[in-house]
């Protein structure tokens, strides 16, 4: 374990699989203290044990539904009750299915847009009062579908597309405060749900791979990395920047499917 990261809370909505808990054990390992949030009190409680093994305990998980400012309050209060003010909030709980616009119920769009953009502002407004100011670093987790139009995902698309100028807002407002806003879009990542569901066959990964410069897909240590750089003092200066974390797959013309967008949803 490194030391990068010793004296220092990092915050996680979504934190109980996927890109989210990726993050929260490259900060573990560096020796933060860590706080967790999910709707599964269960999958919560065994993400916080996990993270405890690598950082020697100072773990928490709390049950929380990124849709419920209060219950997201309550938990950011928790944690800084526990560990002082908190010095990074990764906002990544976010939902993902592949339908067309017409088969798509109002309701089905509703909940991924409560999900991924109402939970992120959710997140991120309640962290304030919370936050180490200044010096705090905020990041939302988003993804391509934000700039790129793609079939079958309307509804992460308008999702993905409000986190980013939302991330973008607040660090135009929340800047002067020493506190910095950013994000990360990832592209297609390994043993994720949003790319088993995504890429269902050998032959539909295949064609992922195809499609990213680097013809591989990428690893939550990695999104755990650029976490880390943006939360550093290296990153000090750098304020309302959407960094894509993506092998180059995010280079091209734009208009594609819902594989050659891929998503990073954490479905936590």
């Amino acid at each position: 374990m490194g030391n990068s990261q010793a004296g220092k809370t990092l915050f996680v909505a979504g934190g109980s699989s996927g890109i989210n808990l990726g993050i929260a054990r490259c900060f573990a390992r560096e020796g933060a203290n860590v706080a967790l949030i999910s709707r599964s009190p269960e999958k919560i409680a065994i993400a916080a044990a996990e993270i405890a093994e690598i950082n020697g305990g100072r773990a928490i998980g709390i049950a929380a539904d990124v849709r419920d400012y209060a219950a997201v309050e309550a938990a950011l209060k928790a944690t800084h009750d526990k560990f002082g003010d908190i010095d990074t909030v990764i906002s990544g709980a976010a939902g993902n299915f592949v339908a067309p616009a017409l088969g798509m119920s109002a309701n089905g769009f509703k909940t991924v847009v409560d999900i991924d953009l109402i939970g992120t502002f959710n997140v991120l407004r309640a962290s304030f009062a919370f936050l180490r100011k200044p010096g705090a670093s905020l990041i939302s987790i988003t993804a391509g579908q934000a700039t790129r139009a793609s079939m079958f995902q309307a509804h992460v698309c308008a999702a993905k597309a409000g986190i980013n100028m939302l991330t973008q807002c607040l660090a135009l407002e929340w800047g002067p405060a020493g506190v910095r806003v950013n994000a990360i879009s990832p592209g297609p990542i390994a043993d994720t749900e949003g790319m088993a569901r995504l890429a269902t066959t050998p032959e539909a990964e295949a064609r992922v791979k195809a499609r990213v410069p680097m013809r591989r897909y990428g690893t939550k240590d990695e999104i755990g990395e650029a976490a880390l750089f943006l939360s550093s003092d290296a990153a000090r200066y750098i304020n309302g920047a959407i960094l894509p974390v993506d092998g180059g797959s995010g280079c091209g013309d734009g208009a594609g499917d819902a594989l050659g967008n891929f998503g990073a949803a954490s479905y936590s």
